[in-house]
This record gives structure tokens, sequence and C-alpha cells, in this order.
């Protein structure tokens, strides 16, 4: 995982992830999700590879299993 990707994970998925997560009832998710929020707050941390591997996974799960958009056009006023 380069630094951009963890970057954008974090940045633009992971609310989401923690969100359905916790909807769910798999403790251990709960638990590891809040755990890397927590600890992605810190410059210094890294994500060891079993970490990366969990997260790329939920990311991908909640790409995947998200529905898509509706776009609502404006109707133009007459």
């Amino acid at each position: 995982m380069t630094e951009q990707q963890l970057d954008e994970m974090l940045t633009f998925h992971w609310k989401r992830v923690i969100r359905r997560t916790m909807a769910g009832d798999d403790a251990f998710l709960k638990g590891f999700v809040v755990s890397i929020a927590r600890h992605a707050k810190r410059k210094t941390w890294w994500p060891s590879d079993k970490q990366a591997r969990i997260m790329r996974d939920l990311v991908d799960d909640l790409l995947t299993n998200e529905p898509n958009p509706v776009l609502v056009e404006e109707e133009d006023a007459a």
C-alpha cells in the first residue's frame, strides 16, 4: 500500500466503512475499524500487512456493494 492509497482510503472511504461496520454484528470488525481510525491520527502510523489487507477488503466490499447514486436533474422553471 502506498502512502497515497492509504491517504485516499482514510480520507474518502473510512468514515463510511466505520458507519457500515458499526451497523453490523461483528465485534472484531467494530473494534478493528475504530482502532484504525484512532491510530491513523498519528503521523508515524503505518498499517501492518494484515491490517492493510483487511482495510482493502473492507473498502472494496463497501465500493462493490454500495448502490450507485441516482442523479436528480432539475426541471427548467417555465
